[in-house]
């Protein structure tokens, strides 16, 4: 709920913490921001706006392909990085939840729907969790799925409404990276868990369909970019076979990017020369940067 994450969020306009008053959140320099009925609070600045947010349609096809289960190991996989960062071990290490780690906020940054985040707050028990994303579409569901989470529209790309050092754990999954404000709300000794795809994400899709690729290089690049604020100190890849039936195939794209940028007409078509169901790989990094 929004009142676990209070502490932890700073007015858009001016940085000063919010404090929460009945479902209006203010600031000391006489900033308000009122609560939606559906549970989140837009934290935006007054000249931003949400067109590049997803949309209802692509945040309905998330939640139903992330509730079949087919993305569960990439979950799991986070789930445990998060426990082995709270130890401050690397991921892939076995620890104890909260034993000796820096503690505070898990900020889910590109949040979506609140499922991965749902299942790294409970392998965490106790800690509160913000889920930040652009998509008022996506955080009406985050708001619900985990009874610790705030859900809080922002911009990725702007100063994030977190005051400084507010967050032990940040996660990205398949999200915008901002690097330098990262950083800024991360405590010392706080860790990055970043989900990212590698160049094998969908492979027996991405030609037949015509989605959008991921280049061999990706890793290298996000590293350095994230490496003037971040140390780089673990990682693992994530690889699996999922069977997935033409409906299934018809959300996955219609959840990513690749929504963007597909003929709805062109698609059916090309769906309609796999096996049904189709075995599809999927590969992504797990990769912790240390403040």
């Amino acid at each position: 709920m929004l009142q676990d994450i209070e502490p932890y969020l700073a007015c858009p306009h001016c940085a000063r913490p919010l404090a929460l008053d009945g479902r209006t959140l203010r600031c000391a320099d006489g900033h308000s921001h009122d609560l939606a009925k559906q549970g989140y609070v837009s934290l935006l600045a007054g000249d931003a706006h949400t067109g590049t947010g997803d949309t209802a349609d692509m945040v309905a096809a998330r939640a139903d392909f992330l509730a079949a289960g087919h993305y569960r190991p990439i979950a799991d996989a986070l789930a445990e990085a998060a426990v082995a960062a709270a130890a401050g071990a690397e991921p892939g290490a076995e620890a104890v939840a909260d034993s000796g780690g820096p503690g505070g906020l898990v900020a889910d940054l590109g949040a979506g729907t609140g499922h991965y985040l749902a299942h790294v707050l409970d392998a965490l028990p106790g800690r509160p969790g913000a889920a930040l994303d652009i998509s008022k579409f996506a955080l009406r569901r985050a708001a619900r799925a985990h009874p610790r989470i705030g859900a809080v529209v922002c911009d990725a790309w702007r100063p994030l409404p977190l005051l400084d050092a507010s967050a032990g754990l940040v996660l990205n999954v398949f999200a915008p990276r901002n690097g330098p404000e990262i950083r800024r709300v991360l405590r010392p000794g706080g860790t990055l868990l970043l989900v990212s795809p590698t160049a094998r994400h969908l492979r027996e899709l991405v030609t037949v369909l015509g989605l959008l690729s991921v280049d061999e290089e990706k890793q290298r690049r996000i590293d350095e970019k994230l490496g003037p604020y971040l140390t780089p100190v673990g990682r693992r890849e994530v690889e699996f076979t999922v069977r997935l039936s033409a409906g299934d195939v018809r959300t996955v794209v219609g959840m990513g990017p690749s929504a963007w940028h597909t003929d709805p007409e062109r698609l059916a078509e090309r769906l309609a020369a796999l096996p049904d169901p189709v075995a599809v790989t999927a590969s992504v990094t797990v990769a912790a940067y240390r403040r």
